[in-house]
């Protein structure tokens, strides 16, 4: 297999893991329908360069939490066959936490960008 396949094929991977994250994750879709809010909000309030650079890192830094957090869940939940296990559990919830860490930064970037548009446009 040449290098190009290899390539094409690990993308084709990780766009099956995206669909995977999209059906099987109702936080991730959550996730996501607030990512496409707060984009669109962003064009209505035209927010700078430098506001979309936080936006678009901080939107990937939730889904990329959230994909990295449910392929933890899975692969705790196949180890222990679903039974509750204090170690996996521990390791669950704190994959858990840096999605919500990553969601409070999120939100503290949307409020930062977002509510002094809004304060001035109702103004």
């Amino acid at each position: 297999m040449t290098y190009l396949h290899k390539r094409i094929k690990s993308f084709r991977h990780a766009f099956a893991g995206l669909h995977t994250l999209l059906r099987t994750t109702p936080n991730a879709l959550i996730q996501l329908m607030a990512a496409i809010a707060a984009m669109f909000l962003g064009f209505v309030l035209h927010v700078s360069s430098t506001e979309w650079l936080a936006l678009i890192i901080v939107i990937g830094l939730v889904l990329g939490m959230e994909a990295i957090n449910s392929a933890l869940e899975a692969l705790a939940d196949y180890v222990c066959n679903k039974e509750i296990h204090p170690t996996i559990k521990k390791a669950k919830d704190l994959a858990a936490a840096g999605v919500l860490i990553a969601a409070l930064a999120a939100l503290a970037v949307g409020i930062v960008i977002f509510l002094p548009k809004i304060i001035q446009a109702l103004s």
